[in-house]
C-alpha cells in the first residue's frame, strides 16, 4: 500500500478528550500508517542491520484513565517485545513526528551501552549530522539538537540513573510539508535510520 502522508487530522487525534476516544482515532487513523511504514522500512532496516527487524506498534495497553499524548511503531530484532531492547521508532505528538534509535529505560544492560558510547564518542559525533536531536526521556516533547548538547553529560546521566533514558534522531515539525509526501517521508525515515544503524550496531555487541 502506498503511504499518504501524515495530516492535520493525525495530529489533532492527540487533542481529543477520553481514553476510548483518542485510542479509537490512533487505531482509525494512525495505526495503519505505521503499518506501511513498517512494511516500507523493515527489509532495508534489516538488512543494514545484519538481521531481521520486527515492527510492533504501540498498544497503551496500561493507561486505564489518561489518553496517551502520543503514539509510535518501533522496530526491534525481538519479535515478542521491543522495550527491552534497542530499537527504532516512529511516532507523534500533536506538533512533530519524531524518528528515533531509542534506548530507554527498560534496558537491562543500559549502563554496558552508555559505556560503549562514552568510550567511543566520536563515533556519535563524527557520524550523526549536528542537526539531529537528542532526548533523554521519551515521555516528554522536548529534544536538543546534537551539536549544542553536552554529549558526555549526557551519556553519564544515560549511565549513572536507572530512570535515565538515551534517543538520538531526528523530529519534523507537524506543519512541515514533507509530511504530507508520503514516499518523501519514507525517503527522510530511511535515510535517518541508515545513519544511526552504526550506533545501533554498536549497541548490540555480544
Amino acid at each position: 500500500m502506498k503511504l499518504e502522508g501524515f495530516t492535520t487530522q493525525d495530529f489533532e487525534t492527540f487533542h481529543i478528550d477520553g481514553l476510548d476516544e483518542r485510542m479509537e482515532a490512533i487505531r482509525e487513523r494512525i495505526q495503519p500508517k505505521f503499518r506501511i511504514i513498517g512494511e516500507s522500512v523493515s527489509e532495508d532496516l534489516s538488512e543494514w542491520a545484519g538481521h531481521e527487524m520486527y515492527l510492533h506498534i504501540a498498544k497503551h495497553a496500561r493507561r486505564s484513565v489518561n489518553p496517551p499524548k502520543d503514539t509510535w511503531m518501533a522496530l526491534c530484532h525481538n519479535k515478542r517485545g521491543y522495550k527491552k531492547h534497542p530499537h527504532f521508532q516512529v511516532g507523534l505528538f500533536d506538533d512533530h513526528v519524531f524518528l528515533w534509535l531509542a534506548y530507554i529505560y527498560e534496558l537491562p544492560n543500559k549502563s554496558e551501552i552508555a559505556k560503549t558510547f562514552l568510550d567511543d564518542i566520536d563515533a556519535i559525533t563524527d557520524n550523526v549530522p549536528g542537526d539531529y536531536v537528542v532526548s533523554l526521556d521519551h515521555m516528554k516533547k522536548g529534544a536538543e539538537p546534537l551539536e549544542t548538547i553536552n554529549l558526555q553529560h549526557a551519556l553519564q546521566r544515560f549511565h549513572d540513573v536507572k530512570k535515565a533514558e538515551f534517543l538520538i534522531g531526528r523530529h519534523i515539525s507537524a506543519n512541515d510539508p514533507i509530511l504530507k509526501n508520503g514516499d518523501k517521508f519514507l525517503e527522510i525515515v530511511k535515510d535517518t535510520f541508515q545513519t544511526l544503524v552504526p550506533l545501533y550496531k554498536m549497541s548490540i555487541r555480544d
